[in-house]
């Protein structure tokens, strides 16, 4: 069975400077126009990180027209209502969201904050190839899921075993 339909999926961390603005850019390329990504942040920084525009030009997406944008955008009336909420970041994950129209699906993707990184411009910049490697790890395992035949329970068992890839920046409790 295939489907036009378009799922709308949101990016969430802290800053809103980095890890969720490579994702949304990945996904956006990546998703060939099955998906919409965005990004927010639970407390945005305000400036996208010049170190993840370089880093997704390098990679060949797209690294223009980003902001830093709170979470509070997309629980506004007329906001895209959300099929996915990825949490990019420890502690976004611990927050308390908005309320979510639609119920989206949820799953945590956390990996290490490149930005957090101190030290040389080889090893911030080292920080951002990961973080960008890992994300697309992730989001290339989202799009092979067969979203349209897989039941709901399923399809949040695979979400979560995504988020437990190489990088998790906390280890997911195993399922007994």
């Amino acid at each position: 069975m295939t489907t036009d339909r378009v799922y709308n999926v949101l990016f969430l961390c802290t800053g809103n400077s980095a890890r969720s603005i490579l994702a949304e850019s990945i996904l956006n390329t990546e998703g060939k126009g099955r998906f919409k990504a965005y990004s927010a942040g639970s407390h945005p920084k305000g400036k996208v990180n010049p170190l993840a525009l370089k880093e997704l030009e390098s990679l060949g997406y797209p690294s223009t027209g980003f902001r830093s944008k709170s979470w509070d955008e997309f629980a506004e009336p007329g906001a895209p209502e959300m099929d996915f909420i990825f949490t990019v970041c420890d502690s976004a994950a611990g927050e308390a969201c908005p309320v979510w129209l639609g119920h989206p699906m949820t799953a945590h993707w956390g990996i290490e904050d490149p930005a957090a990184v101190e030290g040389s411009e080889i090893e911030k910049r080292r920080a951002f190839v990961q973080a960008a490697r890992f994300l697309k790890n992730r989001i290339m395992a989202f799009l092979s899921l067969p979203l349209t035949s897989i039941d709901k329970l399923a399809l949040e068992t695979h979400l979560r075993q995504i988020g437990a890839m190489e990088g998790a920046s906390i280890k997911q409790p195993k399922a007994s």
